[in-house]
């Protein structure tokens, strides 16, 4: 058994608390039990293997730092959105590796939970929170990626099964999941909207294939997923053969605005240790007190603090009953831009550091190197800009089209 296997639960302990103590419960474990090789911000670092990943996760899970919300009864720890949120901010706080299984916490999870049976929430939400099954996102295609209500994929009925067909692209994960949220028409293309469905579809099923693609950061973490001719059993299909598009759309419109809440915290950390960087090298030092450079780091906490006033309020409207709407675009929009200009001025600032480099910018421009690259896909995954730019001007703005 590994440290990680190890690691205490500690819920049995916790389970009662609230507030400032929760957050502190919370805390402490998180520090007692994170690998110092997971942290991107120590010389130490080394991206965690698939299996490390998952160990560390489930760890996570039996210390109440997952399925926060969701309810006892599938596996959750029935807590508040405010306490994910607490929850969220501590693990912001540090610079942990992002999660292998966050389509399935963040996307088919709030989707079993809305539409799926009674079965199925038992089925497939604890074995989401104890990471024996990791999940993937089957929506975009090569010829309808933001624009989902384009797909080709198509769901046919075959008695007691469906019949899948199709193509997707820049399925996140593909490669290591067990199970694909996938999409899929079920009527003819000029319904648009109407009849589409959504299925869990285990990916090591006869007609599926999984072919990875390669980033510019050189991973091979997007693929692209064909099913020819997939049979898929009822039970594994999610909500009425109609009711695909208006749950995939009320989930992303949860997602844009409140998974992965951590964001802004995490964002505080790298600028943190930008800083840091920059302090320990006496160019850099130099750099940063110029009138150029404190303007543009004043902007990036700017956007930090309206990214954290932007995840605040979506969870004291949720709390309180209130729908996000289309609001949870301007989050979106607002991470995914805000992101891109921090990670391009740390590398610029960092490029300019004395010679040779000493090891404290070496492992910041490592981090930074590898955050600019993932924040090029940031403005595209989840909703291009120019999609929730769209959203904004005809659902907030109410603008009529092509006016």
């Amino acid at each position: 058994m590994t440290a990680i296997e190890r690691a205490a639960p500690e819920a049995a302990t916790t389970g009662e608390l609230s507030g400032e103590a929760y957050r502190v419960a919370k805390r402490r474990w998180l520090r007692a039990n994170l690998p110092a090789s997971f942290r991107s911000d120590v010389a130490a670092f080394a991206s965690p293997t698939l299996p490390q990943s998952i160990a560390w996760e489930a760890a996570m899970y039996r210390a109440g730092l997952a399925g926060i919300t969701w309810p006892k009864a599938y596996g959750g720890h029935g807590r508040t959105l405010r306490e994910h949120l607490i929850a969220n901010q501590e693990i912001g706080a540090l610079a942990m590796p992002e999660s292998v299984n966050s389509i399935g916490k963040e996307l088919a999870g709030p989707i079993i939970l809305a539409v799926g049976t009674e079965e199925q929430k038992h089925r497939f939400l604890p074995a989401i929170l104890e990471m024996r099954d990791v999940w993937c996102q089957g929506f975009s295609e090569p010829e309808a990626g933001s624009d989902l209500a384009g797909l080709r994929t198509s769901a046919t009925r075959d008695g007691d099964t469906w019949r899948i067909n199709g193509q997707k692209i820049w399925t996140s994960g593909a490669y290591r999941a067990q199970r694909c949220l996938v999409l899929a028409r079920t009527g003819p293309l000029e319904d648009r909207h109407r009849g589409l469905a959504m299925f869990a579809v285990r990916l090591d099923a006869k007609g599926v294939r999984v072919r990875p693609i390669k980033s510019i950061d050189g991973r091979e973490s997007f693929c692209e997923v064909f099913f020819d001719d997939v049979e898929v059993l009822e039970s594994d299909a999610l909500g009425a053969p109609d009711e695909g598009w208006n749950a995939a759309i009320r989930v992303l419109e949860i997602e844009r605005a409140t998974n992965r809440m951590y964001r802004s915290w995490r964002f505080e950390n790298e600028l943190r240790h930008l800083i840091s960087a920059c302090k320990s090298d006496p160019v850099l030092a130099q750099l940063v007190t110029e009138r150029h450079y404190e303007v543009k780091l004043g902007e990036v906490v700017v956007d930090i603090e309206v990214l954290k006033a932007h995840v605040e309020t979506a969870v004291d409207a949720l709390a309180n009953g209130d729908k996000i709407g289309a609001r949870g675009s301007l989050a979106k929009l607002h991470w995914s831009e805000a992101h891109q200009r921090f990670a391009a001025l740390a590398l610029e600032l960092l490029a300019q550091a004395s010679l040779p480099q000493i090891s404290a910018v070496q492992l910041a421009r490592r981090r930074f190197e590898a955050i600019y690259l993932q924040a090029r896909a940031e403005t595209i995954y989840a909703g291009t800009t120019e999609i929730q730019l769209g959203i904004i001007a005809d659902r907030i703005l109410q603008l009529s089209k092509g006016k």
